[in-house]
């Protein structure tokens, strides 16, 4: 069981990192279908993401792809509200928050799916900063019910109000260590952290992380990606579907 969750972690960090999300939305229920218990799964799934794409964002920062100030008001809204997500989370049955979880990957595979390339010229270079926070908001509280970082949030809305996806996978790549800690830390002081677990998927998360951010920015076209978690989400949608029918 360990070397499975290690692996998937490995791959499931490669393959996110590309965009700039946290796989957290593909781990949560992949340890879910093998077994692992959701309130548990969650904070494996927050922590995952933390660690792992703080390891990207170091690499974007060393290479000057990071817009800081766009990602400061999604990083305030995001981290304070990913802690109230979490103590509601204690309220809400499984069978609700797997339903959730399922309209969460139906948007954001849909989003990224038929999002029309522009050229550069056509994307805002303002910071328009009352919707940047309420991006983060709602990013954060997601973040926190469901276990997931946010990253499947903040990318799909930050393309609808017109942003570059270039710009947009460097800052969720930041914002969502932030977010995902601080949902990450409520879980701990209710008491639902299984340690071992959590160190064995954080560990894959960080190489594979770091392997696929490095790989996206010499290898892949940026579109592509987008198209690729597309398909991917939209797998796992159809696959939770199934299971709670």
């Amino acid at each position: 069981m360990e070397a499975l969750i290690f692996i998937i972690s490995v791959v499931a960090a490669f393959i996110f990192s590309l965009g700039g999300v946290g796989a957290a939305i593909i781990l949560i229920p992949i340890l879910v279908s093998i077994g692992i218990p959701v309130n548990i799964a969650k904070p494996v799934g927050l922590f995952y993401n933390t660690v792992s794409l703080t390891g990207a964002s170091i690499n974007n920062i060393k290479n000057k792809r990071l817009d800081f100030k766009v990602g400061i008001p999604i990083i305030i809204f995001s981290f304070l509200f990913a802690i109230v997500g979490a103590y509601v989370s204690k309220y809400i049955s499984n069978r609700i928050i797997l339903m959730l979880f399922i309209g969460f990957l139906l948007f954001s595979g849909f989003m990224f799916l038929l999002h029309k390339k522009k050229s550069e010229e056509d994307y805002r270079k303002d910071i328009p900063i009352i919707k940047l926070s309420l991006i983060g908001a709602f990013a954060g509280l997601l973040s926190g019910m469901l276990g997931i970082g946010g990253g499947g949030i903040i990318s799909p809305l930050m393309l609808m109000i017109g942003f570059n996806p270039k710009k947009i996978t460097a800052i969720t790549a930041f914002v969502v260590p932030f977010s995902s800690f601080s949902g990450f830390l409520t879980y701990w002081a209710m008491g639902s952290i299984d340690w071992k677990i959590t160190v064995i998927a954080s560990a894959g998360g960080i190489i594979g992380a770091i392997l696929g951010t490095m790989f996206m920015h010499k290898k892949l076209n940026h579109h592509f990606v987008k198209k690729i978690l597309a398909v991917i989400l939209l797998i796992m949608a159809v696959k939770l579907i199934f299971k709670i029918i």
